[in-house]
């Protein structure tokens, strides 16, 4: 129970004297950034599975008769 304790309390310290939290405006950038990114992706992603559906849409057609 000792071993428990001692992780609890230095942890605790560790968190709170010397973790370097980043100020508010860094993360509402870091967020922007991460949203911006997700949706390119996104887009991206979905010009491919049309593009591709569109594709192998043609391509049965040609074997359909």
């Amino acid at each position: 129970m000792n071993k428990l304790t001692a992780y609890v309390r230095d942890s605790y310290k560790e968190l709170v004297q010397k973790v370097t939290w980043p100020s508010f405006e860094q993360l509402t950038q870091s967020t922007m950034i991460v949203l911006g990114a997700t949706l390119v992706i996104t887009a991206m992603v979905w010009v491919m599975d049309f593009a591709s559906n569109n594709a192998l849409k043609f391509i049965y057609s040609l074997f359909k008769g």
